[in-house]
C-alpha cells in the first residue's frame, strides 16, 4: 500500500494542485474535522472544484478528523496529547466506518491525505497512517 501526505500550510491551490499532480495523485482525502479554512482555495467546494479542474478527486472524512481538544494540543506543540486524543477518536463508530473506507480507497488509487499542517510530524495524519495504515509507503508532499 502507497499513501501520500500533504499540507496545505503556507501554499496557493496553484502550488498545492501542482505538487499532487507531479507526484501522479489522483484523488485527495480530506481528514480534516472542520473542511474550512481562511486560506484562500482551501475551504471544501472551492477546493474540490479547483481539483476537479485538475482531473483529480475530492473525498471528505470528517470522521477521521482531529477533534477540538487535538487541535489545541496541536496548536501548543503537544503531540503525546493530540496523540492521546485522536486515538479516542479513532475508536469512534463512524471513524471505524471512514477508516474502512479510506483504505480501501488507497488501495484502489494514488490518494493523498489532506490537512493544513505543513509538517506531517506535527499532524494527525501520520498517526493516522500509523493506526490504520502501518505497513503502507508514505510519500510526504509539499507544495
Amino acid at each position: 500500500m502507497r499513501i501520500f501526505s500533504i499540507g496545505y500550510e503556507g501554499a496557493t491551490q496553484a502550488e498545492f494542485v501542482s505538487a499532487l499532480l507531479g507526484a501522479g495523485v489522483k484523488c485527495v482525502a480530506d481528514v480534516r474535522a472542520v473542511p474550512l479554512s481562511r486560506r484562500p482555495g482551501f475551504s471544501k467546494n472551492i477546493l474540490a472544484a479547483g481539483l476537479r479542474e485538475a482531473d483529480i478527486a475530492y473525498v471528505g472524512f470528517k470522521a477521521l478528523g482531529t477533534p477540538p481538544a487535538g487541535r489545541e494540543a496541536a496548536r501548543k506543540g503537544d503531540h503525546a496529547r493530540l496523540a492521546e486524543v485522536y486515538a479516542g477518536q479513532l475508536e469512534l463508530p463512524e471513524a471505524i466506518a471512514q477508516g474502512a473506507q479510506l483504505c480501501d480507497l488507497v488501495n484502489e488509487t494514488p490518494t493523498a491525505l489532506l490537512c493544513f499542517e505543513r509538517n506531517p510530524e506535527s499532524c494527525h495524519r501520520s498517526l493516522l497512517v500509523g493506526a490504520l495504515m502501518h505497513d503502507a509507503e508514505v510519500t510526504h508532499l509539499f507544495a
